[in-house]
């Protein structure tokens, strides 16, 4: 089902994800000074390590690197038109 307008996770996104590739991935932090990021919809924490409390370390990500956890990734799927590439069965 596609989140409605008055989403709280609908931020603008729609101006930079819109027909996305999202590819699963593990993450990896891009410098030494840059320990997580945070899911595009809902803040969720990924870090490379579990140092991070509560990240997460594996998710989609765009060509751009940027974020999207797997519950967000399906919630958002049909009004984005996300393409989902590489997730895993379970």
């Amino acid at each position: 089902m596609a989140a409605s307008d008055d989403d709280w996770r609908l931020q603008g996104q729609e101006n930079y994800l819109h027909g996305a590739v999202l590819t699963w991935a593990e993450y990896r932090t891009p410098s030494p000074q840059w320990d997580h990021d945070h899911c595009e919809f809902c803040g969720a924490k990924f870090a490379d390590t579990t140092d991070v409390m509560d990240a997460q370390l594996t998710g989609f990500v765009t060509a751009n690197q940027r974020w999207i956890c797997r519950w967000r990734a399906h919630d958002m799927q049909e009004r984005f038109y996300f393409v989902l590439m590489g997730e895993p069965l379970t």
